[in-house]
């Protein structure tokens, strides 16, 4: 390892910020959990302020607004799942079949692009494609004639609902092809000369070979998506809650923000958090154990 560290010493420099960062932000603020038993007062500190338990939680689960928002975390986040977790694995499909370089490369580089715009401009896209009065698509529509009234796409609950789950997985799908892709280069070409051999044509091949080949990535990739599921993103709530603030717009992440920052509600938000991160943790362990049952590579 010394002369390991005396050749790659400038990496190893690199890699101090991250590691630093990752300390700091995570690691450094568990102490700050205890605020989840307490009722904190920000005047008095840890040392004044009273020790009350699991009071907080009681109080956290008797909320409404708690009901609503994992009500509503959950919903979402299983419609994520269901929908936008296969889109990536067809997109790399498709994408792998491809057989012009520059137009697969051309196709890739416009699917990856969405991930890297921030939601403030996609969401504000989102606004001016979506408009009920003067938004493209139902301009476009209604000169068709095939409705006679704007359709509320973002301002009204239902269909503001429809354009969460699709508008984040357009945003999301061409960012996870990556990984799929790099999956298929590892596929054994012997196994796809055997299989035309046998008769099979592109379709067979794709769904006899290619699949199963990669079926242990698509396994630890669904085990973190459902360490997800009582998450969410934040700021993709916020980038389209700001055309319509429904019921359907508190999940678990905007209510902590909404009793942490808005409200002060230190205690509270704190054990919202706790109680968020320590769901998630038990449902990736959950379905690591069930993969591994299943005879899958899990996480560990």
């Amino acid at each position: 390892w010394r002369n390991a560290f005396k050749r790659d010493w400038q990496l190893y420099l690199l890699l101090l910020f991250p590691l630093a960062l990752v300390f700091i932000f995570s690691y450094a603020a568990y102490p700050g959990l205890r605020m989840a038993f307490m009722d904190y007062k920000p005047a008095k500190g840890f040392d004044g302020s009273k020790w009350v338990g699991f009071a907080t939680f009681a109080k956290v689960f008797k909320d409404a607004d708690f009901l609503r928002s994992l009500r509503n975390s959950l919903v979402f986040n299983f419609l994520d799942l269901l929908v936008g977790f296969p889109m990536p694995i067809i997109l790399a499909l498709m994408l792998n079949e491809l057989r012009y370089p520059r137009f697969k490369k051309v196709t890739q580089t416009i699917l990856y692009l969405p991930h890297f715009l921030s939601w403030v401009i996609v969401g504000s896209v989102a606004y001016q494609i979506f408009k009920p009065s003067s938004g493209m698509i139902n301009v476009v529509l209604q000169n068709a004639g095939l409705i006679e009234h704007g359709i509320p796409f973002l301002t009204e609950k239902w269909h503001w609902a429809v354009s969460y789950i699709l508008i984040g997985v357009w945003q999301g799908m061409g960012w996870g092809t990556i990984i799929y892709l790099a999956s298929i280069t590892s596929v054994n070409p012997e196994l796809y000369e055997a299989a035309r051999v046998d008769g099979a044509n592109r379709w067979q091949q794709m769904l006899h070979v290619t699949l199963p080949c990669i079926r242990s990535t698509i396994v630890v990739l669904l085990i973190m998506q459902l360490g997800k599921i009582m998450g969410g993103s934040f700021e993709r709530i916020m980038a389209l809650m700001n055309y319509a603030a429904t019921e359907y717009t508190t999940t678990i992440p905007v209510l902590v923000y909404q009793w942490g920052i808005q409200d002060m509600k230190f205690s509270q938000s704190t054990a919202l958090g706790l109680f968020q991160s320590v769901i998630g943790l038990l449902l990736v362990l959950a379905s690591d154990f069930i993969a591994k049952r299943m005879g899958e590579n899990g996480l560990v």
